[in-house]
């Protein structure tokens, strides 16, 4: 009997007229998740683990990797190992075997990344169980798909992405030689000469990272490598590898935008297809550069002077400036994180594990719904272990002073120092300001008291101790986990504390009544931009912020040479209470506003160049 139309379930009407109608690329694969998940459902028997494990040891192996079960590892890998003539055989046929499946099921869509991040948690088990008795035989070296070596290039801190790529790596039988964070060129060229690699894949998020991957690969041209480098990190960019980095060394450049895509890159390169792949990336490269070139001269630039003369200018005299209830600097010590978890925004949660997708509206996505759940309820498992066993110590330090304005300068009063900011210099419509985020504080020649706070909030205080142990457990999933949850509560805890100063501390905002979605998508008075975001693209200001709140005697963080913060947890940013304050991209820079930025700070251009480079035109 047909089913009236409008009686159909709403998510099934859906994905049906999706389909149909053509609407989604991924029409075909969704409607089927749905009829496999109803099936499921429907089902009257459901898998138990009697029935899994009555099978024959090759296929519970295969079973345990798919599903990321650890309970029963050695005690399979041990049949497997009387069964098999070596123990090595163990890995080489039936532990790889399911790795090539999870593999072909992460490559085709059909497995998340949180899923394969737990396969490799069951494989590293079972490899650190056989390797006594792999040892004890002597049968020689595994066989691998290749070598890679891997690192976050000097100066930075940051690894989530870095250590995912290597757990998909490791799954497809590469060879990872992780080098860790903060790594200078020279140990890395090293370490790619000594295990004689065949690949080497860097990592950054902070902009001057952008510039520390230029100097490698420039290194590597004068030690006359030949092996392909893989490019990875949030501030990268294929354009910003094609323009920047890959005219620099005479062999492969490659970006990588995420862990989904390395595999196939990398088998490219080191396959018969190795030639036809880097004439394709090449081709691709040199158009990428002559857009690029071409939106340049496309847009137009105003000189300095004439971008500061169409700044932001409100009425002053009309613009009410409210007094903080203090000034001065305030520690936050050992802040409770069950009030900041309330505030994790989880949507940026899923995003960080690969799965695109608004929460809570994720959950009912029907290819990826089912994971998404089973990856909160791993996550808010151990979030409930971080706050009950206090692994995790939040502390926030942040300041309120009295400011005015001298052009890009903010000017704070009794303090003797000075916050450099910059102008955007593209031309704009009539009406339209050039804007730099001096604007926001009243200039001296208003004669009013107006007022900037700024801030440094972490969640990583600890952190080290649990990863350790993670790691030496070869568990990369509640490694990984665990530094998500911290990056997710450093963000959560900057954001309570930003509502905390507009109500209480500065006061600006008393009466706010925000729900709090509506705090996450900051529809507040106020900003609170941070040193590298696009309003304020250099770094080295970070400085002047860690300084005046001694931070790292409060809070006990720091700053790397390249203004990397650690733990990487950490926030740091300004306050501005001006109720025009907005968010906005200052872009790129023409010398004029360069030249007098550098004399402002009592820096040289090639600083600047190489502090932010996405910035230089």
């Amino acid at each position: 009997m047909l089913q009236i139309y409008d009686e159909i379930p709403a998510d099934l009407k859906t994905l049906v007229e999706d389909l149909v109608l053509n609407r989604r690329k991924d029409a075909t694969e969704r409607l089927l998740a749905y009829a496999d998940n109803m099936k499921k459902t429907s089902s009257t028997t459901r898998e138990k683990v009697s029935q899994w494990r009555r099978l024959p040891v090759e296929q519970r192996l295969k079973h345990a990797l798919i599903r990321g079960i650890t309970e029963y590892i050695e005690t399979d890998v041990e049949e497997a190992r009387q069964k098999l003539p070596r123990a090595l055989d163990v890995i080489e046929q039936p532990l790889m075997a399911g790795m090539d499946t999870v593999g072909e099921l992460f490559g085709s869509g059909k497995m998340f990344l949180p899923q394969v991040v737990k396969s490799a948690r069951v494989m590293k088990k079972a490899v650190s169980y056989l390797l006594p008795y792999i040892e004890a035989e002597k049968t020689g070296k595994q066989s691998n798909a290749g070598k890679i070596v891997l690192a976050t290039v000097k100066g930075d801190v940051h690894d989530i992405g870095k250590n995912i790529v290597g757990v998909v790596l490791a799954c497809n039988n590469y060879e990872v030689i992780d080098l860790g964070v903060m790594v200078p060129a020279e140990k890395i060229l090293e370490a790619v000469e000594k295990e004689n690699a065949d690949i080497l894949g860097l990592s950054g998020l902070i902009t001057p990272s952008l510039e520390e991957m230029v100097h490698v690969a420039r290194e590597m041209k004068r030690k006359n490598m030949n092996i392909p480098l893989l490019i990875g990190g949030a501030t990268t960019s294929e354009i910003h590898t094609a323009v920047k980095i890959e005219p620099n060394y005479a062999h492969p450049v490659i970006h990588v935008r995420d862990a989904g895509k390395v595999t196939g890159v990398t088998a490219k390169l080191l396959s018969g297809e190795k030639d036809k792949y880097i004439a394709e990336i090449e081709t691709k490269y040199e158009a990428l550069r002559e857009k690029h070139l071409k939106r340049q001269q496309d847009k137009t630039y105003v000189p300095f002077k004439q971008a500061r003369k169409n700044r932001f200018k409100p009425d002053w005299q009309d613009t009410e400036i409210s007094e903080p209830h203090f000034t001065g600097v305030k520690v936050l010590k050992a802040y409770p994180l069950e009030e900041i978890s309330p505030f994790i925004d989880w949507t940026f949660f899923f995003h960080a594990w690969k799965m695109n997708g608004k929460y809570p509206a994720i959950f009912n996505d029907p290819v990826k719904g089912k994971e998404a759940q089973k990856l909160f309820d791993d996550a808010n498992a151990l979030l409930d272990t971080i706050m009950k066993e206090k692994w995790l110590t939040s502390r926030a330090v942040f300041g309120i002073w009295e400011a005015s304005t001298k052009n890009e300068t903010v000017v704070l009063k009794n303090e003797n120092v000075k916050f450099e900011f910059l102008r955007n210099q593209e031309e704009k419509p009539a009406g339209v300001p050039n804007l730099c985020l001096s604007d926001f504080i009243a200039p001296e020649s208003s004669g009013k008291t107006d007022y900037i706070g700024a801030f440094v909030a972490t969640a990583g205080i600890g952190i080290e101790k649990h990863i350790e142990r993670f790691e030496k457990d070869h568990d990369d999933y509640d490694a990984i986990m665990l530094k998500v949850l911290a990056d997710r509560l450093a963000e959560a805890f900057t954001e309570l504390l930003h509502l905390k100063v507009r109500k209480e501390y500065w006061g600006y905002a008393a009466g706010e009544n925000l729900k709090l979605n509506d705090v996450l998508r900051e529809k507040y008075r106020g900003i609170r931009p941070a040193p590298g975001y696009p309003a304020c693209p250099e770094h080295s200001e970070k400085r002047k912020i860690f300084d005046l709140l001694e931070a790292e005697k409060n809070l006990g963080v720091k700053l790397t040479e390249n203004f990397a913060m650690y733990p990487a947890a950490t926030v740091s940013g300004y306050y501005f209470a001006h109720p025009g304050a907005q968010y906005f991209n200052v872009g790129k820079l023409l010398p004029d506003q360069l030249q007098d930025y550098a004399r402002r700070k009592g820096v040289s251009l090639e600083f600047l160049k190489k502090i932010m480079p996405g910035n230089m035109i």
